[in-house]
């Protein structure tokens, strides 16, 4: 039997080092804007309790009806491998006791989160996010802020035509309203409603409906009732104050009264951003307000708002718009050939002394021939070569190769280390 050849599960991928440089450039970028903004990081657990998403993000969302990945441990506990960011950070919060702390509380995070679904493309099983979150502030300067973080993000990383749509879905006081003329306006073309997914919804989460990528679905959607025109004062007040505030930044964005979100949580401001390129998934960025979610959760009434951002979508889009990451400064690396076993120690010596030097060095791989060696350090982009063999152990010396000049020069072994200090 030949041995099995095992590849990446379906729906992940490996992020190889040619790959690398846009991750770098995406993590310094959302680090020093994160920084600017005044956001402090956050690492939480990449499992959870399996009723905190229950609780936080909805039973009945398709999170968690059909995507999570959901088991029991060995000590019996139900476990779920994190799908979104949002509800770990409010456990964390509530847990640390950083409501005790002076308020709102600012902070973001980045890893790999995991849902089970169809892969397509700019939908993953594992997929890597970024996002941010504003706890303890109510206002709408809040959302602006959230929103402004986003933004200027994309922007940084060259990302200029996404559009940003806005939305509000009202709170409790006037969400039932919007939510009974919205079930009385599907309930009378139900006729219409093909999909056993969408008729549930509509006795157990209308807003859902809004939320359908089925074709079928997009006429009705289209034609339904839009909760901007059903808030209440208070709601009004938030939405008007929000609207100003982008206007006021010069932060162009469009009222998309039907947008909701795929989560249970959200209240009032909802948006996405996204650029301009076909198909279903190509949403980069996704947020809103979520003021009741600390409650769900056993904490105190508290406001917070916060999106999260597609990394890997992001970078679909940073190669999409042709965009070059910057080029690795350049710094000496240096390989080690030898020939000889008594080179080969020489060599082992000298590739430690210049890493504890902080000089990247790498010892040429053995019982190759100098030829192949220095074909090796030519595929690792090393800079300079040196060469130790048993005629230059005798004479004391080693011979130092400029790859990049073509030019060798032989240095007294005594006082090589402080010549490559210097290259």
């Amino acid at each position: 039997m030949s041995p099995q050849r095992f590849q990446a599960p379906r729906g992940t991928s490996d992020i190889l080092p040619s790959e690398q440089k846009y991750w770098r450039l995406f993590e310094d970028k959302a680090s020093e804007l994160a920084d600017i903004f005044g956001y402090e990081r956050i690492d939480t657990p990449t499992f959870e309790d399996a009723d905190l998403f229950v609780r936080g993000t909805g039973e009945s969302t398709d999170i968690i009806e059909k995507e999570t990945y959901t088991f029991e441990d060995r000590g019996g506990d139900s476990i779920t491998l994190r799908p979104e960011g949002t509800p770990p950070v409010c456990r964390a919060y509530l847990q640390s006791g950083m409501h005790n702390l002076p308020q709102p509380i600012r902070l973001y995070y980045h890893g790999s989160f995991f849902r089970y679904d169809r892969p397509q493309a700019g939908r993953y099983r594992e997929l890597h996010q970024f996002g941010i979150e504003i706890i303890g502030d109510s206002s709408a300067y809040a959302d602006v802020e959230v929103i402004e973080v986003a933004w200027r993000l994309l922007k940084s990383l060259e990302i200029h035509d996404a559009t940003i749509l806005l939305n509000s879905i009202g709170d409790q006081q006037c969400r039932p309203d919007y939510i009974e003329n919205l079930q009385s306006y599907y309930r009378s073309r139900a006729n219409m409603l093909v999909h056993e997914d969408c008729k549930r919804r509509l006795e157990t989460n209308p807003l859902r409906l809004l939320d359908c990528k089925e074709d079928t679905c997009q006429t009705l959607i289209a034609d339904s009732p839009g909760a901007i025109d059903y808030l209440c004062k208070d709601c009004m007040a938030h939405w008007d104050s929000l609207v100003s505030h982008l206007e006021r930044l010069d932060i162009a964005f469009e009222i998309d009264k039907r947008l909701v979100r795929g989560l249970d949580y959200y209240t009032r401001t909802v948006f996405e951003m996204v650029p301009p390129i076909e198909g279903q998934q190509s949403t980069v960025v996704a947020g809103g307000r979520y003021d009741g979610l600390m409650e769900d959760l056993g904490g105190q009434p508290t406001p917070a708002i916060g999106f999260g951002m597609g990394i890997d979508r992001v970078i679909t889009n940073m190669k999409r718009l042709e965009v070059s990451p910057p080029q690795k400064v350049h710094r000496t690396k240096i390989v080690v050939a030898h020939i000889g076993a008594a080179a080969l120690k020489t060599g082992l010596t000298l590739s430690s002394n210049l890493r504890i030097n902080s000089i990247s060095a790498i010892l040429a791989p053995s019982e190759r021939s100098l030829k192949s060696q220095m074909k090796y350090a030519s595929a690792v982009d090393a800079t300079h070569v040196v060469i130790i063999g048993d005629v230059e152990l005798g004479r004391g010396v080693f011979v130092v190769r400029d790859l990049v000049k073509s030019k060798q020069i032989e240095v007294s072994s005594e006082v090589a280390l402080e010549h490559l200090r210097t290259l």
